[in-house]
């Protein structure tokens, strides 16, 4: 029977611990904070979007960095594998929208009873309050862990990082991992947010603040004009911009230091020459309203002002007024409804970091060290990341699994 240390009890730890002790280690969770899960808790706005149901290529799909690096823990631990084990455990699942997986009682928590009561069927040992200062190294092999609390150090066969990034540090997610890998040689790669709302250049967004869109086409072009992403569905205007779950995964496509203009198609259904004719039908009927009320079947109220400012009409011109050059430019704005990005949000607001410990220095069948043995990484701190939709977890899921093959 080997010691293994895992560093951080959130879902990549809690996941690592109960596969280590299954496979007959003794394990012991060193956690900062006052529970394990503490991210877990605040996920899918506190409904913990457990996974994602769609088939393992489609997983690969989703996740915008170093796909191939997961192809081994994907399909040695399944999203599959996860829902069973946390259903065995005590919480019933279910599937909405897009394959997105939660509890059927919509609450976080019961997420990680299940975890826990797993990992205390398994004997795991967990230590809250106890931060790690260190992993030790002698010889190029993994010695234990110094804790801050009295410097007192711990010894073990094998060290299991799961400290997550740098998002939600109330969490306990302030870079330690980074600084742990940094120490034993690693290389991290450039650390910023993803899955985090934009900020806009101008103050539209602040004038359509609370809007929410359901059924809208999101591109992401860059500073030449190219696509990088696009994307259908919701999105929500703020004070500081635009968020939303479309917003989140276009972020994952900025490169710092570049530029980028968000561009919403409002009306994604119709292409412009039904759109044309759908407003001809309502200036005929809306015929002697002004141009503010005669758009209220085909807008919401608050946008209706932004729309017509932007396309240099007067609110108030009676709807058979309009010329058509003027109809023409609503159009335009209708389907090309610009927002120059400004950046994100800090990355304390992200769901995730992108960028972590270097894939290149991670054996991706066992998530093991490459540069020092008995170490391993498992979640958040590797330089993989996906879209929103329950993707990231199931990355914490697989490759904290794969990392608990220790030995």
């Amino acid at each position: 029977m080997s010691h293994v240390i895992i560093i951080g009890g959130g879902a990549a730890g809690m996941m690592a611990a109960i596969a280590a002790a299954g496979a007959g280690h003794k394990v012991c969770i060193y956690e900062k904070n006052e529970k394990l899960g503490k991210k877990i808790y605040i996920t899918g706005k506190g409904r913990c979007n457990v996974t994602n149901a769609c088939d393992t290529e489609e997983l690969f799909r989703n996740v915008v960095h170093n796909a191939k690096f997961l192809y081994s823990s994907f399909y040695t631990f399944t999203n599959t594998d996860v829902m069973d084990l946390i259903e065995k455990h005590g919480c019933p699942l279910k599937t909405e929208r897009g394959g997105r997986v939660f509890p059927v009682s919509d609450k976080s928590s019961d997420v990680i009873h299940a975890l826990t009561v797993a990992l205390r069927e398994l004997g795991v040992e967990v230590e809250l309050h106890e931060e790690v200062s260190g992993v030790l190294a002698e010889n190029g092999h993994v010695s234990g862990v110094r804790l801050k609390r009295g410097q007192k150090v711990v010894p073990a066969d094998a060290v299991i990082v799961t400290t997550g990034g740098l998002s939600y540090p109330s969490t306990g997610s302030t870079g330690d991992g980074y600084r742990f890998a940094t120490e034993l040689g690693h290389t991290i790669t450039e650390l910023s947010p993803a899955l985090v709302p934009f900020e806009a250049k101008e103050a539209v967004c602040k004038d359509l603040q609370g809007l929410s869109l359901r059924n809208t086409g999101v591109q992401l072009r860059d500073e030449k004009g190219k696509t990088v992403y696009q994307d259908f569905g919701e999105l929500l205007f703020t004070h500081f911009g635009v968020s939303g779950p479309t917003v989140l995964s276009a972020s994952a496509h900025l490169k710092p230091g570049k530029s980028y203009s968000l561009v919403l198609d409002l009306k994604p259904a119709l292409d412009e020459g039904k759109l044309d004719a759908r407003f001809l039908r309502d200036l005929e009927a809306y015929a002697n309203r002004s141009m503010e009320n005669a758009l209220a079947d085909l807008f919401p109220h608050s946008m209706i002002p932004v729309l017509l400012r932007r396309a240099g009409i007067d609110p108030a011109l009676r709807a058979n007024s309009l010329t058509r050059q003027q109809r023409h430019a609503l159009l335009e704005e209708t389907k090309r409804f610009v927002i120059p990005i400004s950046g994100t949000r800090p990355v304390e607001e992200a769901i995730i970091t992108r960028g972590g410990v270097s894939t290149k220095e991670i054996d991706p069948k066992t998530m093991a060290s490459k540069l020092v043995r008995g170490l391993y990484f498992a979640g958040e701190l590797i330089d993989c990341d996906a879209y929103t939709g329950g993707f990231n977890l199931q990355i914490a899921w697989a490759t904290a699994h794969a990392a608990a093959q220790v030995l």
